[in-house]
């Protein structure tokens, strides 16, 4: 029931007009589906178009005077379990417009009744919800099974009919406006339709309907490629598979590919026609938004308006970055540095995030013009406004002598028309989503920042566990910390939006899978570990340890560092005592600690468990330098739940004979030689076969130094491998594998006998140190040995294999 002042509020402020906009919708979304746009049409959707008219529903209600009446859950609504029955008199009661006083009452029953009390939400200082997005897969097959979830997160809401768009978008196209086409206009591209035909480019193989490319000579018979691709199409025959399910993300996935394929690309318009119904589209850092569904038969001058502009718009128009500029054949950027302007040639793109919405990172070798032999990488990315520009962050990093860390050179927010490149206002021309047809605002929450009394000890204030004394590093916090209420950190409930920002960088290398060799891998590892700390010790936690975040210099002509961390998009200072607001971070998930992945406050202990997923991830999908494959039970890492991936990631290291057999099955024949490292690093960063229970500075000595005997290990001198006795030393070394120092760059066993490594090993074992490390060594005492170890191998082989198979 009403109280007096609910009523009140209901008579001063009607609806008036204010839910003409849903009923247009309901008729527009009756119409298409061929169906009489009355109350009672609502018996004949299906449970997904209906949600979708209650989402029209509800957030026309909020947005009227009287909504501080409507408690709604927009994600009840979206659920499978709630109640649609509950809220058809609702719905029937805004159709028939009713009288104001029995729509809201109406309104607040439903969705009061629907709405479940709320639920403690876990946070804690300095976090930020960790989000998923297509960019974050690593050595996966991008099966369409596994993308379309996690695509279907990337892109989040995707908002249609908002109002203007054709002008937004279209607007500055020259001649559109023209009352006659001129026919001397020159098309700078052609549309073109092969939907049985794969477009090349992409992981997973992609079938465009149609589309519009820049090659004027391409016809139903040329082999596209996405790079080709300009503007997208989706064709449904069907009205009703206008649609986020059906035509909505279709499209988004080509969008995904051309943005992947086109590293200067800021955003890619595309269009969809279901039937007649057609809409257009444009995808950027935020997601989709559409245009007002027209229908092609009775508006013809919308139709071919569209295409002509399609055909028509410039580069800039289409989505490219004016700023990256082309002269004599050579791209380059000019920035504003010390006072004057200095040109920046691009000599090779490094890396584009395969995503839509999300930072979107690109990275570019490149070098001021004139110096070639100065080495750069220029990196764009699209941010949150609220997160601290990396850019910042690095200059700050370089001024306090970091080590192994990629050193600052220029940073700036990138101008176009004279303004910040942002989405809101840049990309999207001021386009107001909350007018869009399916628009939902968000609401604000605020979440209690509580550490849980099972939570890891140390992890409260991570600048005040540093200023503990030594002696007291490794102790348990008071009882009397372990369970309280930290902060309260309220979440923005202000449009979204992502800023062009570009960054500079003195220090050029390759990602670390691509080390020449094992010792020089492992070399690459122990320095960038030295990085972090460096960087921890100056305030700065990384929080992004990935496989590509973790760069090799091999080029003696390169006087970048021989091995170090990049990308600070996500480090904080670790003295911050708030948490940024920006509405989400991004990682590659793979590679994220359990504890991270469980919703721990992020420490400097997680990311030193990054570290040892790196290197277990490398072992299992590079054959050799930059040899990668895809392995399925890996693969699912990067599409599970983060509670699943959590117990995946626990069951395969907290026993370690499960351990070591994951690794036995699943190592590459190239990487088997560090299991034994793998195994020990495991013990280090897992003690007691369990993540860890509270921060200890000292683990980055233990696992630099694990690190450091194995790789110093395989750099020994190779004097043996010009002996005589060098089968000897194969055989030997073969057989003690990684367990020992010396020999350890020398195995070279064929499959079959690689199977008996394991049988013998322990026996060879007691040999070989009494052999080696009594006094170092003499080639008679290891012929001996070798002599006794081969004839116990041919007579297993013996008995193990027939002669045929040996």
């Amino acid at each position: 029931m009403r109280n007096k002042s609910q009523s009140k509020a209901i008579e001063d402020n009607p609806i008036g007009n204010g839910l003409d906009a849903f009923r247009a919708s309901f008729d527009s979304i009756c119409e298409g589906a061929g169906i009489s746009s009355t109350p009672n049409a609502l018996d004949k959707f299906a449970q997904e178009d209906l949600q979708n008219i209650i989402l029209v529903l509800v957030s026309a209600l909020q947005i009227l005077p009287a909504s501080r009446l409507l408690r709604a859950n927009n994600a009840a609504i979206t659920s499978d379990d709630f109640d649609l029955d509950s809220i058809k008199s609702l719905l029937k009661s805004a159709l028939a417009s009713e009288p104001d006083a029995l729509i809201w009452d109406r309104a607040y029953d439903a969705v009061a009744e629907s709405t479940p009390p709320p639920r403690p939400i876990a946070s804690s200082l300095q976090q930020t919800p960790w989000l998923r997005n297509t960019s974050s897969f690593a050595n996966s097959s991008e099966h369409r099974k596994y993308v379309d979830d996690v695509l279907k997160e990337d892109l989040g809401s995707m908002y249609v009919g908002v109002r203007h768009f054709h002008d937004a978008y279209f607007g500055g196209v020259a001649g559109l406006d023209a009352p006659r086409v001129n026919q001397t206009h020159q098309h700078r591209r052609r549309p073109l339709a092969q939907p049985n035909k794969p477009i090349q480019g992409s992981t997973g193989e992609r079938k465009l309907d149609i589309g519009f490319v820049k090659d004027m000579s391409a016809g139903k018979d040329s082999r596209c490629r996405w790079s080709q691709i300009l503007v997208p199409g989706e064709l449904k025959s069907n009205p009703s598979a206008d649609k986020a399910s059906m035509a909505w993300l279709d499209l988004g996935r080509y969008a995904r590919e051309v943005l992947v394929a086109q590293n200067t690309r800021r955003f890619v318009l595309g269009f969809t026609i279901c039937g007649s119904l057609m809409r257009v589209w444009a995808f950027d850092r935020l997601g989709g938004i559409a245009s007002e569904q027209f229908d092609i038969n009775k508006d013809g001058r919308q139709f071919v308006s569209t295409i002509l502009g399609f055909l028509w718009m410039n580069e800039k128009q289409l989505g490219f970055d004016p700023t990256i500029m082309t002269a004599n054949g050579e791209r380059f950027i000019e920035v504003n540095r010390n006072g004057s302007t200095e040109r920046i040639i691009i000599d090779e793109v490094m890396q584009r995030a395969p995503c839509i919405a999300g930072r979107a990172t690109t990275c570019w070798k490149a070098h001021p013009e004139g110096r070639p032999e100065m080495l750069l990488v220029i990196k764009d990315s699209w941010q949150y406004p609220e997160r601290d520009e990396e850019g910042e962050l690095l200059r700050e990093a370089t001024d306090k002598g970091v080590v192994n860390v990629a050193r600052y050179y220029h940073h700036e927010t990138v101008q176009i028309d004279g303004a910040d490149d942002d989405i809101r206002n840049n990309v999207r021309r001021g386009l107001d989503i909350t007018q869009a047809a399916n628009y939902r605002p968000e609401r604000p929450i605020r979440r209690n920042n509580v550490v849980s009394g099972t939570s890891r000890e140390g992890r409260g204030s991570t600048s005040a566990s540093r200023k503990r004394s030594s002696s007291q590093a490794g102790a348990p916090l008071p009882s009397s910390k372990r369970s309280c209420s930290v902060s309260s950190t309220m979440v923005t409930s202000s449009l979204p939006n992502r800023v062009h920002r570009r960054v500079i960088l003195r220090d050029y290398g390759m990602p670390i899978y691509k080390a020449s060799s094992r010792s020089a891998l492992l070399a690459a590892f122990e320095r960038c570990i030295e990085g972090h700390e460096s960087l921890h010790k100056a305030g700065f936690l990384h929080r992004d340890i990935s496989v590509n975040n973790l760069m090799i210099n091999e080029d003696d002509d390169n006087p970048s560092w021989p091995s170090f961390l990049i990308d600070l998009d996500l480090a904080i200072k670790e003295s911050r005592e708030a948490a940024s607001g920006a509405k989400g971070k991004t990682g590659t998930r793979a590679f994220m600690a359990i504890g991270a992945l469980l919703g721990e406050q992020h420490s400097f202990m997680h990311d030193l468990e990054s570290f040892f997923w790196v290197l277990f991830w490398i072992c299992i999908h590079y054959d050799g330098p930059d040899k990668s494959r895809t392995v399925s039970q890996f693969d699912k890492w990067n599409y599970a739940d983060m509670e699943e991936l959590a117990k995946l990631k626990l069951g395969t290291v907290t026993k370690e004979s499960i351990f070591v057999a994951t690794m036995t099955n699943n190592f590459t024949a190239y990487y088997n030689p560090l299991i034994p490292l793998l195994n020990g690093l495991r013990k280090i960063v897992f003690p007691r076969d369990k993540p860890w229970e509270r921060e200890d500075d000292k683990l980055y000595t233990r696992l630099r130094k694990i690190l450091r005997n194995d790789w110093e290990a395989y750099s020994q001198p190779r004097a043996v491998w010009e002996t005589p006795h060098r089968p000897t030393i194969f055989t030997i070394a073969a057989l003690v594998g990684p367990r020992r120092q010396f020999f350890r760059m020398y195995v070279c066993l064929e499959p079959q006998l690689s199977t008996l490594v394991r049988w013998l090993a322990i026996d060879t074992q007691r040999r070989w140190d009494k052999v080696i490390f009594k006094k170092g060594f003499d080639v008679q005492d290891i012929d001996k040995l070798a002599e006794e170890v081969v004839g116990k191998i041919l007579r297993q082989l013996e008995r193990q294999y027939s002669v045929g198979e040996i």
